[in-house]
C-alpha cells in the first residue's frame, strides 16, 4: 500500500503529465470514492483511480501499490515493431556489387612453391 504522494509520484513517472495529490483526489471523486492525503492507497482503490486515466496507462492498480517500483519488466525485451511497406520480395541493398566476391590474394593459376624440379 502507498499514500497519496506516493500514488501521485508514481502516477507522473509513467506520462507526459505530473500529478499532484489533488489530481489524485480529483480522480477519486471522479471515481465516487472519499480520499484523503493520508489514506493507504491498496491495489482495489489503485485500480479503480486508474480506470479514471485517459489513455490507460501500461500498469495495473497492483503494479502501482506494489511495494516494489517500478514493477519489474518481462526478462525477455520486446520485439521492436517491424512495418513492411509491401508484401513480397525483399531487396537488398542498391550498391551491393555485382561481381562475386572472393577472399584471400588473387592466384595465377598455379599455387607458390608447387614448381617442378627438373
Amino acid at each position: 500500500m502507498i499514500n497519496v504522494q506516493e500514488f501521485a509520484r508514481r502516477l507522473s513517472t509513467l506520462g507526459a503529465d505530473a500529478f499532484t495529490s489533488d489530481d489524485v483526489v480529483d480522480l477519486a471523486t471522479a471515481a465516487d470514492v472519499r480520499i484523503s492525503a493520508d489514506l493507504e492507497i491498496e491495489a482495489t482503490l489503485a485500480q479503480r483511480l486508474l480506470d479514471q486515466i485517459s489513455p490507460t496507462l501500461p500498469v495495473t492498480g497492483a503494479q502501482i501499490a506494489a511495494s516494489q517500483w517500478p514493477p519489474p519488466q518481462p526478462s525477455r525485451p520486446a520485439a521492436p515493431s517491424v512495418s513492411f511497406s509491401s508484401p513480397g520480395t525483399v531487396d537488398g541493398p542498391a550498391d551491393q556489387p555485382t561481381r562475386p566476391r572472393r577472399s584471400g590474394p588473387a592466384h595465377s593459376g598455379r599455387r607458390p612453391g608447387s614448381r617442378r624440379t627438373g
